[in-house]
């Protein structure tokens, strides 16, 4: 574990690849980050409690604590901003990361800068201060403020990245938008670095919580061929 000196926001590089680690860290070092290191899943726990981090990068293929089982842990405790990093290039392995909570995917190899530049990003999108509410729609209440959102008065519980998508469009009423706008809006990417994939998995995550059938949603509904629109 290597502790960098400085007063910035704290990031945890979970990766059981040395150069990785080394690499990583001193690349957001440069850009003003305090940064540990950790090498398995094991090492990765106690410095989620000791660092308290403000973002994880983390590796899926790790010994003993996989990334998955990580990425499974830090979502039962919050929404602390995980960017997986991996050598796993199938889409059902991406898909299974943003299904698990994962803010962003990037594959092995891959350039430093732009996985500085996503962590930039990601850290934005997760600080980002959104307008007073509460919206309401049908039973449904978005607490803008207090992030909170009820279903028939229910507190239904969400990831900060669902929350994000869920406000932006229930804040556009009826209005279309493509998951290339959606992308840059909520998770304030560059369409060419993110995977369309992250909206549509997040799309169906939505659903399943705030739609009484999620095969036929009423609520998040599909423009095909364009994107989607949240019908109020």
């Amino acid at each position: 574990m290597d502790d960098s000196p400085g007063g910035g926001q704290r990031v945890l590089v979970v990766d059981d690849e040395p150069r990785v680690r080394e690499v990583v860290a001193t690349y957001l070092q440069r850009d003003g980050f305090r940064v540990k290191t950790a090498a398995d899943g094991s090492t990765a726990r106690a410095c989620l409690r000791e660092f308290n981090p403000d973002l994880v990068v983390l590796d899926l293929m790790l010994p003993a604590v996989s990334g998955l089982t990580l990425l499974r842990d830090i979502r039962r405790i919050g929404d602390l901003p995980v960017i997986v990093l991996s050598a796993r290039t199938d889409e059902a392995d991406r898909v299974t990361g943003l299904e698990l909570g994962a803010d962003d995917y990037v594959i092995k190899p891959f350039s430093p800068r732009e996985l500085v530049a996503r962590v930039h990003s990601v850290m934005r999108r997760a600080t980002a201060t959104m307008p007073a509410g509460p919206l309401s729609f049908r039973g449904l209440e978005i607490d803008l403020a207090s992030r909170t959102i009820q279903l028939d008065g229910s507190e239904i519980e969400f990831t900060a990245k669902e929350f994000d998508l869920l406000a932006f469009l229930a804040s556009h009423p009826r209005k279309v938008f493509r998951r290339g706008q959606l992308l840059e809006q909520v998770w304030g990417s560059s369409v060419e670095w993110q995977d369309p994939a992250t909206v549509t998995v997040h799309v169906r995550r939505l659903r399943q919580k705030i739609e009484t059938d999620p095969q036929a949603p009423t609520r998040i509904m599909t423009v095909w061929g364009v994107g989607y629109r949240f019908e109020p």
